[in-house]
């Protein structure tokens, strides 16, 4: 009884950007909750930094589907942006060519790494018409301006909670402001929402002329049209909380009249290690990101997920070999633990987090540890930690085997299958997936128990070495002969 108590008592704690603090998570309108995340420019490939918000938000979703919320997900694309504009210049290729590119690009990516679709994904020149209708009613009600170069900007000094998110007020916002060099802009603050046009470059027709949309003004937009004036969350990278996010409150608000956000969650950082050997956020800009597919060549998308995971979505994340490694041997053990045990494949596939019936008395007390740590704001490395005590459960278990190794399998398949671990057969995951090279394997096994049937060690040995060059490491296991990639 104090068990279901304890499940019946649980608070989901979420840390909202906008307080600096973990706060009750309690929806607008529960069970129904609604979710914006700021998605890719996409004018070239996704970065590992790009990676780490997907993943992040992806897990947000799961769990929150998890405990019982009806989601709505949303996660934009930006399809028009001066550095589409630019890229697609560079490459002598029409701007809708390039961006098509590279959406299918984001979508392999996001495969590889198990991150699901969202349940909308609006690109901006799709929303044009409401983009123009919000500019609009900024301009109606004085909170926004036409200069005379043919933009239009947002007023800052005309909304008063301006910095809220910063925690900074307007005078400390300008004394650290990059000034542009600007006769139209009344305040530097201040922000485009709709530009100009120039020669040559994609354009929309507007009250202000040809011109197209400023990217703070696409997800106000876009949030607004696909969910409510007024979300339960919005997500998005740490860099993102200004200006972007803090010009999405403002002109948000001062269009709607309503609050625009109730809880922000920002992811950290992925960081990389400079010439220096200090840590520096990995972005575009500075020449040191390494693309997603560049880093799939190596590991797999599910190590990739792990090595993510492993570190808390607000914390930074440090990328480096030494701790990608780790993950491929922390994946690699738990699917050791799912190895050749009876009847997973028949196992009943459905589940209820929430629910403990059927459990037996080792497992209950680490399924509420799982639902603890995703409790505690997606504390993603101590449900991890939860998974690697089943999978010693379930080791501990193997030589008796049956059904109580079966249920510590199961359950240690449906918490990883949560976030986004654990999908594949173990000798999928063991032999790498490529079905050629797998045959081409199985062959060389079954001659070199051939070889050694017939005590031929020298074929036998030369057939080993043969393997080993391939990656492939040989287990005897209960009179047969397994392998796995190294």
């Amino acid at each position: 009884m104090a068990v279901l108590d304890e499940l019946n008592a649980r608070q989901l704690m979420v840390y909202n950007s906008l307080g600096r603090k973990k706060e009750p998570f309690e929806p607008i309108d529960a069970p129904n909750v609604s979710m914006y995340v700021c998605g890719i420019t996409v004018y070239d490939y996704c970065h590992m930094g790009h990676a780490k918000s997907m993943v992040s938000f992806d897990t947000v979703a799961r769990y929150l589907r998890a405990v019982g919320y009806n989601l709505t997900y949303v996660r934009n694309i930006t399809d028009i942006d001066d550095k589409i504009i630019k890229r697609a210049d560079e490459t002598q290729q029409a701007w809708t060519q390039l961006t098509e590119e590279f959406i299918n690009a984001m979508n392999e990516d996001c495969a590889a790494l198990s991150v699901e679709p969202p349940d909308q994904e609006p690109r901006a020149t799709a929303y044009m018409d409401n983009i123009i209708a919000m500019v609009t009613q900024l301009v109606e009600k004085g909170h926004a301006y036409a200069a005379d170069n043919g933009d239009v900007y947002f007023e800052v000094a005309k909304f008063e909670r301006y910095g809220d998110l910063a925690k900074k007020n307007l005078e400390e916002l300008q004394a650290g402001a990059r000034v542009e060099v600007s006769d139209v802009k009344r305040n530097a603050l201040d922000f485009v929402l709709w530009k100009a046009a120039k020669p040559g470059e994609p354009a929309w027709s507007s009250p202000w002329g040809e011109g197209r949309p400023g990217w703070h003004i696409e997800c106000s937009a876009m949030s607004t049209c696909c969910l409510n004036h007024t979300i339960d969350i919005h997500g998005g990278g740490g860099d993102l909380q200004f200006p972007h996010h803090e010009n999405e409150i403002a002109q948000s608000e001062a269009a709607t009249g309503e609050t625009f956000v109730k809880y922000w969650l920002h992811n950290g950082f992925v960081q990389v290690a400079n010439d220096k050997g200090e840590s520096e956020k990995m972005s575009k800009s500075l020449g040191n990101f390494f693309t997603i597919r560049e880093v799939l060549k190596q590991y797999s998308g599910e190590v990739i997920r792990y090595f993510i995971l492993g570190s808390h979505y607000r914390s930074p994340l440090n990328h480096s070999e030494e701790l990608l490694q780790q993950a491929t041997e922390s994946v690699t053990r738990l699917y050791q633990a799912l190895r050749d045990v009876d009847g997973m494949d028949k196992a009943k596939q459905t589940f209820s987090l929430l629910s403990l019936d059927g459990l037996d008395d080792a497992l209950v007390p680490l399924r509420l540890q799982f639902i603890k740590a995703m409790d505690d704001d997606f504390n993603t490395p101590k449900a991890l930690a939860v998974l690697h005590e089943l999978a010693t459960l379930a080791n501990k278990r193997r030589a008796a085997g049956g059904d109580a190794l079966l249920a510590a399998a199961v359950e240690l398949k449906a918490l990883a299958n949560l976030l986004g671990l654990l999908y594949q057969n173990p000798e999928q995951f063991f032999q790498g997936g490529d079905s050629d090279q797998a045959t081409e394997i199985e062959q060389l096994i079954v001659d070199r128990d051939a070889a050694r049937a017939a005590k031929d060690w020298a074929k036998a040995d030369s057939i080993r070495d043969q393997l080993t060059a391939m990656g492939v490491v040989l287990e005897d296991k209960q009179g047969k002969t397994v392998w796995r990639k190294e």
